[in-house]
């Protein structure tokens, strides 16, 4: 019997995360890879995604959080993890004692680890996180020599170790990422002279790291590119790279009506039939994701072809019109996957709704369940 899938879910394919990362290990060719696992994974379960990422070579993991890279270690994952956006009152104390580096950003972040340290009785791990043009998290440039003097002043008195020196880039344009690059190397040398030595050296993430080789360093922070889609927006350039979706969103058909020409379709009635036609009702909507912008504008497929959303998604469903297609209660719907198997992509929902591929797998929740295969 064919697998039809669930009444709403996300399949999650572990073995394309872990060839999507032995992929741009290869391509790449950095001495570290940190596999970006914030946010759940992207929306497709962190720690699952963390196994998957580690079996395929990274080295590293990444979060945005403590409360993220304690979630890992508390399900067993040892592997060496950065969390870098912190509380205002984060002691520090759970993530030094799980060996977690942590990501500095101000001068009182760097005592709060430092007194932390103390605490649990265990060397903590930094990395000095510089602001060179994002203005969001970050070290800023007046604040630099300060923090790399009192680290090294921290390092020789047994509190802390500097294991690594990153920023993140704006993806603006190839000169302004260049001037960042220009500043960060500025920092860098700071950092050495102050008597600092950095094992991790890292400021591409995956959009930097596919076209600016020179902003590799021997580290690459990859996130996007790892789920199998790609900082351009065109799936074709994922797959071009070798890259497989790892997200496959997914349910059944709840409901089937053939109606005549000129029938109204979900709220406010932005839209009509044209003629008669059958609509088929689908149990997902932005209560579990599925965004609302997307209404009269995203496609899914359904019965063996591709078919618009017709009205607007709602809190739990959207209807699709499948015209003369051959459509059944509890037929299989595909809202994005691999294009490569004829399915709309992230990418094509992030058209549809305005916005970037990131955001439609990351969103997805709510009653949607994962399956790993």
């Amino acid at each position: 019997m064919p697998d039809v899938g669930g009444f709403r879910e996300a399949v999650v394919d572990l073995a394309a995360i872990t060839t999507n990362v032995r992929a741009l290990r290869e391509l790449l060719g950095t001495e570290h890879f940190i596999a970006v696992v914030k946010a759940n994974g992207y929306g497709h379960g962190a720690v699952q995604v963390a196994g998957a990422a580690l079996a395929g070579g990274a080295d590293w993991l990444g979060v945005a959080t403590v409360d993220e890279a304690l979630e890992l270690r508390e399900a067993g994952i040892d592997a060496p993890v950065v969390a870098w956006l912190h509380d205002p009152d984060e002691s520090f104390d759970a993530a030094v004692a799980a060996g977690v580096s942590i990501g500095v950003s101000t001068i009182q972040q760097l005592r709060a680890v430092a007194a932390a340290a103390w605490r649990v009785a265990r060397q903590a791990s930094v990395q000095f996180k510089l602001d060179t043009g994002l203005s969001r998290n970050g070290l800023p440039r007046a604040d630099w020599d300060e923090a790399f003097a009192l680290a090294d002043e921290l390092e020789r008195a047994g509190a802390l170790h500097t294991a690594g020196i990153f920023t993140h880039l704006s993806n603006a344009t190839l000169q302004d990422d260049v001037d960042c690059l220009d500043l960060f190397d500025d920092g860098l040398a700071g950092a050495r002279a102050a008597g600092l030595t950095p094992e991790l050296v890292h400021a591409a993430a995956s959009a930097a790291a596919l076209r600016q080789p020179d902003a590799r360093y021997n580290c690459v922070r990859v996130g996007l590119a790892l789920y199998g889609l790609a900082p351009s927006q065109r799936a074709a350039d994922a797959r071009a790279l070798g890259l497989r979706p790892a997200m496959t969103v997914r349910g059944r058909v709840a409901h089937v009506k053939r109606v005549p020409v000129g029938t109204p379709v979900s709220y406010d009635y932005t839209y009509r039939t044209e003629r008669d036609t059958t609509l088929a009702l689908v149990p997902l909507g932005y209560g579990d994701g599925i965004p609302r912008a997307a209404s009269n504008r995203g496609t899914v497929w359904i019965g063996g072809a591709v078919h618009r959303i017709a009205g607007r998604v709602a809190m739990d469903q959207f209807v699709v019109d499948v015209g003369d297609t051959d459509v059944a209660i509890g037929d299989q719907v595909v809202l994005f996957g691999d294009g490569a198997e004829g399915y709309p992509t992230a990418e094509d929902w992030a058209e549809a709704s305005g916005t970037i591929n990131w955001e439609i797998v990351t969103r997805v929740a709510g009653r949607t369940t994962r399956r790993y295969v």
